[in-house]
């Protein structure tokens, strides 16, 4: 990628833990990598390479549902970074409620909108000053996640085309709350890609149970290793587009 500043937000476990790993393993890893997280007693830690992985208190963890919150995390990591900016910013946060359609209520949909859509939202608009920086601190340089980005990590289930593994997961609010971070990532892509950032969403894959031949489960070590790859090749007309870790676009 040879990215010289990452955010990545919800580095608890799972995906989040397994792109901070990868990050880190790169051949050139990026000088900084914001990793937000909560210790064994879920208090907040980010943590930055520039202290070799150990807890960093003056950069706050971001509650991504809370604008105060990300206000002062920007302002810390903007302490960090100066004048060079944000280069790439991933909107890992999420959550679900396990539900069907029958099942389904107003306050699983408000809760998985806040952190899944608005979350993101909220991220994005306040980190898009550094996010500029970067972009023009690489000058004429050709859109990319090393110049600027923002990488909104989505789901197939969010797909309207596909609707996929219907009968398996239901999960109404998480499709919903996916299908409109999708349109939230094209939104961004046709606001911020004259400024020369780019705007992608992506799927992991990490979904379970198996939704057919081909398409699942992954390991995590399979999906860090695809949406790695998948960012290294993505360029200006990849902009405001869906993709998984296969590196294969997904239809709307």
């Amino acid at each position: 990628l040879g990215v010289g500043s990452v955010l990545l937000t919800s580095c608890d476990g799972g995906l989040g833990l397994g792109l901070l790993k990868g990050l880190m393993e790169q051949p050139k890893p990026p000088r900084h990598i914001f990793a937000t997280c909560l210790d064994p007693q879920g208090k907040p830690l980010a943590w930055d390479t520039d202290t070799n992985l150990s807890p960093s208190p003056p950069v706050p963890f971001p509650d991504v549902t809370d604008p105060n919150s990300i206000k002062a995390a920007v302002e810390k990591v903007r302490e960090k970074v100066g004048s060079a900016g944000l280069n790439l910013l991933i909107n890992n946060a999420g959550t679900t409620r396990r539900s069907t359609l029958a099942t389904e209520t107003a306050e699983n949909m408000t809760l998985v909108y806040t952190t899944n859509t608005i979350g993101p939202l909220q991220t994005s608009q306040a980190f898009l000053p550094l996010l500029k920086e970067a972009a023009e601190a690489e000058g004429q340089r050709e859109m990319s996640c090393s110049r600027a980005a923002i990488i909104n990590i989505s789901s197939i289930l969010g797909s309207i085309e596909v609707a996929e593994a219907w009968e398996e997961r239901q999960d109404v609010c998480y499709r919903c709350s996916k299908a409109a971070l999708n349109m939230l990532t094209k939104c961004l892509a046709l606001e911020y890609g004259g400024s020369g950032i780019l705007c992608v969403s992506v799927d992991p894959g990490c979904v379970t149970p198996p939704l057919g031949r081909g398409t699942g489960p992954v390991t995590v070590e399979e999906s860090v290793q695809g949406v790695l790859q998948l960012l290294a090749k993505l360029s200006a007309t990849n902009n405001g587009t869906f993709w998984n870790w296969r590196g294969q676009n997904l239809p709307w």
